[in-house]
């Protein structure tokens, strides 16, 4: 029997339900605080969310710093009843993305899944070299590779009582264009993956150049391409021509935005960010052309203000907002099955 990896133990993978595949519960996202438009420094600066700042949050969700502030109790709470919604409205698994560099919390995840009954997988890998300490961007592919498999293998021990083994590599993350630690980390990951036979996730950075060369390094490490997630192609491939070209490398391709709907796009203003019915439209395009098999669907909550308990659209927008609208624009009851679960058990299938 296929199993996956979660954070209380390993389970058939085909009990994993509705998935959602590049999500948050808690990291720390401070260091890409954006300084807000002065007019508006006194919303935006304020203490707490509020319908007076809402807004002004929506508009510029990393120029407040409390809307950044992902990790502390405030946080813990939201993202405990968001879970619950989410359990009650029939979602299943949640994969958290958090790595190495953003202060992944282990116990948290354990912690949730516990709580709320929602089963959780737990990442290994690093994020973009930027939030790296100079020792860990001095570590070796071999040290890499060996501290992934270990996570995955043996497990991280969070207190003398807890164990908790990873489920896959990621997000793996990387800028543009790619640092020498970017490099080491991605080789890193295709070696053990080609070993292990995991799953991986990627986080590119805003070129359209860099999912195609992410790949290109991850393929020559040995990496298996029907193993690998590309994730935020919403946000990176905007031309269809050039979606379908990296489409036909095998990836997962991953459109994990869903309910950002402000087209300002503070980490790179010089693009426009899709809605969700752009996102849909990409996701219909990649169904006709026969690429059903290869599309995942997630929102990256990783910010305050997205939770709903802060006014946000919650864990639960696809399920409850972007699954009818697709039944509506002609994809089947099956091929929403395929997208959201079979496509990730799949993905998260290995040799646990």
């Amino acid at each position: 029997m296929a199993l996956v990896q979660t954070v209380r133990g390993t389970i058939p993978s085909n009990s994993l339900g509705f998935t959602l595949t590049h999500e948050h519960f808690a990291l720390d996202f401070s260091p890409f605080y954006t300084e807000p438009p002065q007019p508006l420094t006194s919303f935006l600066e304020q203490p707490r969310i509020t319908l007076e700042n809402l807004g002004y949050i929506r508009q510029y969700p990393y120029s407040s710093r409390f809307n950044l502030a992902f990790e502390d109790e405030d946080t813990r709470l939201a993202v405990e009843k968001d879970l619950a919604a989410f359990k009650r409205f029939g979602g299943g698994t949640i994969v958290e993305n958090t790595s190495h560099g953003l202060n992944r919390n282990l116990g948290l995840m354990h912690d949730l899944s516990t709580a709320t009954g929602v089963k959780v997988i737990a990442g290994t890998g690093h994020y973009v070299a930027g939030t790296q300490t100079a020792s860990t961007q001095a570590m070796t592919v071999e040290q890499l590779t060996d501290m992934y498999s270990k996570e995955i293998i043996s497990g991280v021990d969070v207190n003398p009582n807890l164990n908790i083994k990873c489920g896959f590599i990621g997000e793996v993350g990387s800028g543009w264009p790619l640092h020498d630690f970017e490099k080491k980390a991605i080789k890193a990951t295709g070696e053990i993956q080609e070993v292990i036979g995991c799953g991986v996730s990627f986080h590119p950075g805003r070129s359209e150049e860099a999912p195609f060369e992410i790949i290109r390094l991850y393929l020559e490490a040995g990496g298996k391409a029907s193993k690998c997630v590309m994730s935020h192609l919403d946000r990176t491939i905007l031309c269809d021509e050039k979606l379908l070209e990296f489409a036909a490398l095998g990836t997962f391709t991953q459109f994990d935005l869903f309910g950002t709907e402000c087209s300002y796009y503070q980490l790179n203003p010089a693009v426009d960010m899709p809605n969700d019915a752009q996102r849909i439209a990409k996701i219909l395009k990649l169904v006709a052309e026969g690429r059903e098999g290869q599309i995942l669907m997630s929102h990256d909550v990783h910010t305050k203000h997205r939770l709903a308990p802060f006014g946000g659209h919650g864990y639960s927008h696809i399920l409850n907002n972007i699954l009818p609208r697709l039944n509506v624009r002609g994809l089947t009851l099956e091929q929403i099955d395929r997208i959201t679960i079979e496509n990730p058990s799949l993905w998260l299938q290995g040799k646990f």
